[in-house]
C-alpha cells in the first residue's frame, strides 16, 4: 500500500502493545520499520528498466525476511531515537520488528502481488480486499495513531487495528460479492471462464474490476457489490500471443525475454494495446475499472537491436478524467 498507510498501521501494532510510558516511541519507531521494506524500489538499473519488477515485493517482503528486517530497522534507529528515549536495544527490536511485520500482510491485501513465502517460492499472494490507496482505510488509522502517541495510551491504536481489521474483513466480502457478480455476467453472456479474478478500483471497495479469461482473450467489466449493486459493462481485448502479435519478434532477442518477464509479472494478463502495436499492456490495471486501458505497459521495437531491452511505461494520461468516471460509478445511480 502507500507508505503513509504502511507508516500508520506499522506503528499501530507496536503502540498497541505497550504501556503509557512507550507509546509515543514505539509508534514512530513502528512508523519508520513499517515502511522500510518498500527500500527495495531502489534496486534499479538503467539498462534493464524491468529489474525492478523483479524485486518489488520480492525478499523485502518475504515472512522469513521479517526478523532480519526488524533487526536492521533497529540498528539503524536505536542510537537515533529509541536509546535516546531510554530504550534497551531489545525493546527497540521488538518495535522495529512488529512494524516490519504489518508490511507484507499489508501488501498482500492488496491485488499487486507479494512474494511472502520467498525464497522457497516464487508464487505472489494477493488477497485483492483493498486498493493500494483508500483514505477511508488510511485516514481513521492515522488519527487514531497520532492520539495514541498524544495521549500516551494504547487503547487509540488498539481501536486503529480494530478499525483496520474490519475494513479489510468488509473488503473481503465485497470481494466475493464481485467475483459472483463476474461469474454471473459472464454466464449472461453464455462464457465459461478459464479463470476470473476481481479486483477493488482505486481508492474504495464499492467499486470493482472483474476480469475473466475465455479463449478468445479478456473480457474487463466493472460491477458496484454493494449500495445499489450495478454491473458496468466493459470490452474485451484479444490475449497477447506472441506468435500471432509479434511474428517479428527474435525469440533469441532480450526484447522476447523481456515479454516472457512481464508475462510473469502479469500472471499472463496481457494484451496488445490496439492503438499501439508496440505496446503490451497489463489489462489488471486502469484508472476506470471497465476499461483495458492499462496504468503501465512495456514497449519493444522491430529495429531494435538484440541486446536492446523493453522499455517499460506508465500511462496517467486522462488522469482527472478517468477519475471522474470512476466517481460517478461509486455514487451515481
Amino acid at each position: 500500500m502507500d507508505p503513509l498507510t504502511q507508516g500508520a498501521v506499522g506503528a499501530a501494532l507496536p503502540q498497541a502493545t505497550r504501556h503509557r510510558l512507550h507509546v509515543g516511541i514505539a509508534g514512530l519507531l513502528g512508523f519508520l520499520a513499517g515502511l522500510a521494506a518498500d527500500a527495495d524500489v531502489l534496486i534499479r538499473s538503467g539498462d534493464d528498466p524491468l529489474l525492478f519488477l523483479d524485486y518489488h515485493r520480492q525478499f523485502t517482503h518475504s515472512l522469513v525476511f521479517v526478523p532480519v528486517g526488524g533487526a536492521l530497522c533497529a540498528l539503524a534507529l536505536h542510537w537515533a531515537l529509541g536509546g535516546r528515549r531510554r530504550l534497551s536495544f531489545g525493546q527497540t527490536l521488538l518495535f522495529c520488528t512488529l512494524g516490519y511485520a504489518t508490511h507484507p500482510l499489508l501488501d498482500t491485501a492488496t491485488s499487486y502481488g507479494t512474494m511472502l513465502l520467498w525464497p522457497f517460492s516464487d508464487e505472489r499472494f494477493a488477497w485483492s480486499i483493498v486498493s493500494i490507496v483508500d483514505p477511508l482505510f488510511t485516514l481513521p488509522v492515522l488519527v487514531l495513531v497520532v492520539a495514541a502517541g498524544i495521549r500516551g495510551r494504547p487503547g487509540p491504536a488498539r481501536l486503529a487495528l480494530a478499525w483496520a481489521g474490519l475494513y479489510l474483513a468488509t473488503g473481503a466480502l465485497q470481494h466475493h460479492t464481485a467475483l459472483a457478480m463476474g461469474r454471473e455476467l459472464a454466464a449472461s453472456r453464455g462464457h465459461a471462464p478459464i479463470r476470473i479474478e476481481a479486483k477493488p478500483s482505486f481508492a474504495n471497495i464499492l467499486v470493482w474490476k472483474t476480469i475473466y479469461e475465455t479463449p478468445q482473450g479478456f473480457h474487463v467489466d466493472a460491477v458496484r457489490a454493494t449500495f445499489r449493486p450495478r454491473v458496468f459493462p466493459g470490452e474485451a481485448v484479444p490475449r497477447l500471443d506472441p506468435a500471432r502479435d509479434l511474428p517479428w519478434l527474435d525469440p533469441a532477442s532480450q526484447q522476447a525475454r523481456d515479454v516472457a518477464r512481464f508475462m510473469r509479472f502479469s500472471d499472463g494478463f496481457v494484451a496488445v494495446d490496439p492503438q499501439h502495436p508496440g505496446r503490451i499492456v497489463d489489462v489488471r490495471y486502469s484508472f476506470v475499472p471497465n476499461s483495458a486501458r492499462a496504468l503501465w505497459s512495456i514497449e519493444i521495437a522491430p529495429d531494435a537491436p538484440p541486446t536492446a531491452h523493453a522499455r517499460y511505461r506508465t500511462h496517467r494520461e486522462g488522469a482527472r478524467e478517468s477519475l471522474s468516471t470512476l466517481w460517478r460509478m461509486t455514487v451515481g445511480g
